[in-house]
């Protein structure tokens, strides 16, 4: 699973050939959410309060390059790193 980006102690994620609907995992700690890149919902796990708001900015600014990473990452193709929120 390569790391895309990584801020604050939160590393951000994508498997390879991962399920649908589009979205990255953001781990933190012992914590890990999975979040809906269209909607910016988590939609599996947990983070704390701060984690959350933190990963849901830097979600909003690169949304789209989030879903170019998905689409290489359908297709088993190197990913983008992504800057990390600063």
């Amino acid at each position: 699973m390569p790391r895309i980006s990584q801020f604050y102690g939160i590393a951000i994620y994508m498997y390879y050939r991962d399920h649908e609907p589009p979205h990255f995992h953001a781990i933190y700690g012992e914590f890990e959410a999975l979040f809906d890149i269209a909607s910016g919902r988590i939609i599996e796990g947990k983070l704390p309060r701060r984690a959350g708001r933190l990963v849901d900015e830097w979600m909003r600014i690169h949304r789209d390059e989030l879903m170019a990473n998905w689409q290489l990452a359908r297709r088993a193709e190197p990913l983008t790193q992504i800057e990390p929120l600063e």
